[in-house]
């Protein structure tokens, strides 16, 4: 074995390169320590499954085939190149070692490292044209952004082309031959054109290996200071995502704890850890963004911005916490609720989760931004003034509205319809919820769907005036005191009637009975009334036999049925059985679905900035040319009633329950 000046050259630099490294790691890696703790340590199976479907696989990226397919190649690349990068580094304490000794697995590992040089550098220079030349709206920020995404795709393309370089002078050096398990044929072919004889290549050789070992060290050791951070993180942030099925419920507030100084999140130590680690994974890619219904409408709220601020704080704040040290004035003065993000951030988000549904790397922007209103709303009674009546009523009338309780029960009357008290012996309960007791047009859809259960023969109940909201608008307006007092009230009651099924008309109810109350011992079988629908028609119990004559339909998705529950079938089933009738999608459907604008609260706060995101949903609806327009969610009839209204369409286009429906086509 022989040691030339180079390797002793070579050792330096790689110890100076890992150091470096280590003590930049370790370093912002450290500033978790000041988050709230948080166990993200279950569910081994299905993270794991998540890492390989959503960092390997680059799922969620490939939602976006252009942009995704673009990643993937370079995502690919770079873990192809690894065992180049590796050999090269091995090169540096030994010059003559290689992987020949792997026989004709070498062979296929160099013929796809060679095949893939190429498809990176196109991704790369694909990359710098949306992103330069194109401008994609999403992939536009600040100056620092820009500069930033430059320098990481020239580093990228540098590692591929430095590789090239030193594959062809290689191939150049040994009488332009490849050795006996190695197939290049892009290096051959490179070697061909720009090297004239052997010594040439053996000359250029070192040149290029080096500036392929200098821009990996300096590439992993820029990492940690840029927005591509996200390649050290991205596979931890995603193994720690949220999994199961509370994966969309609300972190619960220990309301009793007497030592607690703090509900809800005004700066980032009152974060998890784990909301940090998103700050940093953050590629600022703006997915989220490019989905957002309050971003897309004109409102000061972008996901992307958000997560932004969470790691600019933490980088201004953090190292001080760490270090104990005295945080100066301006810095601790300036938190990160008023200080980085604004009031009206906070209060334009509707929970709509697109933002989340769409991140490549699952950040949960919902989560902190539920947190940061929390502390608006529990610390600072800072909340918008359309609120405190909602409030009001929900804590001394039990709905978010003016109704007095003893008549959430009226709508039933001459329905033949008996409450749990008068007997609990039945096959399931009837959540009904505030909207379906109160709401004169929701009131119908309680009717409907009554009526539905009776002609199939079920024995049901409804709680009648022992049913009180359900805590959603509480809890994700940041007020916890009252969504667990709503909470642990209704699952007394439920609890009380040994209730094992239940199936509701409203999304909310149905998120919040299925998923929140597990967490305060209410564990039920929860259906929403489409997807009970769809099993009496399965069981038998009800037949479609209606038909229609050049009608059309088109079916808006709620985002807490949809996004937050999966629920896409059902809702479309029923209207797919009922011959004749023709069922137009929106452009935007699914689990691409666009907000109504309603949830997180926003159902009881003015919109005064940009665009009405229900304007702008009925608009995409009514340009199908359909007939009328399906929902299966209060809120959104309502919102969708108002848009269509608003635009002078009332008249043309009907507003229409997924039971209204089936009510009419049922034997």
């Amino acid at each position: 074995m022989t040691v030339q000046i180079s390797n002793f050259i070579f050792i330096a630099v790689f110890i100076v390169a890992f150091v470096l490294l280590y003590i930049n790691l370790s370093k912002r890696l450290s500033y978790l320590k000041i988050a709230q703790k948080e166990d993200r340590s279950g569910n081994v199976g299905e993270r794991l499954k998540n890492v390989l479907f959503i960092v390997f696989g680059q799922s969620k990226l490939l939602r976006d085939p252009s942009a995704g397919f673009v990643h993937l190649l370079i995502f690919w690349g770079f873990l192809i190149f690894l065992l180049a990068v590796i050999e090269a580094i091995i090169q540096g304490f030994y010059t003559n070692f290689n992987f020949e000794f792997l026989g004709e697995i070498n062979t296929l590992i160099t013929f796809i490292q060679d095949i893939f040089i190429v498809l990176v550098v196109i991704s790369v220079l694909t990359a710098l044209n949306r992103r330069y030349v194109i401008k994609i709206p999403r992939l536009q920020g600040d100056k620092d952004e820009k500069l930033d995404a430059a320098i990481v795709l020239t580093l990228i393309l540098l590692v591929a082309l430095s590789m090239l370089g030193q594959n062809g002078a290689a191939i150049a050096g040994n009488n332009f031959a490849e050795t006996e398990y190695s197939f290049r044929p892009v290096s051959n072919y490179f070697a061909s054109i720009i090297f004239s004889n052997a010594d040439q290549g053996n000359d250029i050789y070192p040149v290029f290996w080096w500036i392929h070992i200098i821009v990996i060290f300096g590439f992993m050791n820029y990492l940690p200071f840029s927005k591509h951070f996200h390649v050290y993180t991205s596979v931890p942030n995603v193994y720690f995502g949220k999994t199961g099925m509370t994966k969309n419920a609300l972190k619960t507030l220990d309301l009793e704890d007497e030592d607690a100084e703090q509900f809800g999140a005004a700066d980032i130590e009152h974060l998890s850890w784990k909301q940090l680690l998103d700050g940093y994974s953050c590629t600022e890619c703006g997915r989220c963004s490019a989905n957002c219904p309050a971003t897309l409408t004109g409102k000061p709220l972008s996901p992307k911005r958000i997560i932004e601020r969470i790691r600019k704080r933490t980088e201004e704040k953090a190292p001080y916490l760490v270090s104990r040290e005295q945080i100066p004035e301006e810095i601790n003065s300036r938190q990160l609720v008023k200080g980085h993000i604004t009031d009206a951030e906070l209060w334009a988000c509707t929970t709509c989760m697109a933002c989340v549904y769409e991140c490549p790397i699952t950040i949960e922007h919902v989560d902190a931004i539920i947190d940061m209103r929390r502390n608006l709303t529990l610390m600072e009674a800072s909340f918008p003034p359309e609120l405190n009546p909602v409030f009001k009523n929900l804590e001394t009338n039990f709905t978010p509205w003016s109704f007095n309780q003893q008549d959430r029960a009226n709508w039933a009357e001459g329905l033949n319809i008996k409450t749990l008290s008068e007997d609990q012996n039945c096959e399931i309960l009837f959540w009904v919820g505030c909207a379906g007791s109160f709401d004169t047009r929701y009131q119908n859809v309680s009717k409907a769907f009554s009526k539905i259960m009776q002609k199939a023969g079920v024995d049901f109940r409804i709680l009648g005036t022992e049913e009180k909201c359900n805590g959603d608008t509480a809890r994700r307006l940041g007020n916890e005191y009252l969504a667990q007092m709503l909470i642990t009230e209704n699952v007394e009651t439920l609890n009380k009637y040994k209730v094992e099924k239940i199936v509701t008309a409203c999304p909310h109810c149905y998120n919040s009975l299925k998923i929140d109350y597990k967490s305060f011992g209410g564990n039920y079988k929860v259906y929403h009334h489409t997807e009970y629908l769809e099993k009496l028609i399965d069981d038998g119990r009800l037949k479609i036999k209606g038909k229609v004559k050049n009608k059309s339909i088109t079916y808006h998705d709620s985002c807490y049925l949809g996004r937050y529950n999966n629920i896409y079938d059902a809702p479309r089933s029923h209207l797919k059985r009922i011959k004749g009738l023709e069922l137009r999608e929106m452009p935007r459907n699914k689990d691409r679905g666009f907000c109504c604008g309603a949830g997180g609260g926003r159902m009881f706060m003015e919109e005064t900035i940009g665009e009405r995101i229900n304007v702008v949903r009925s608009q995409e609806a009514i340009n199908t040319g359909a007939d009328s327009i399906a929902a299966a969610c209060p809120f959104c009839i309502t919102m969708l009633t108002d848009g269509v209204k608003s635009l002078g369409n009332e008249d043309s286009t009907k507003i229409e329950d997924i039971s209204e429906i089936i009510l009419e086509y049922i034997n």
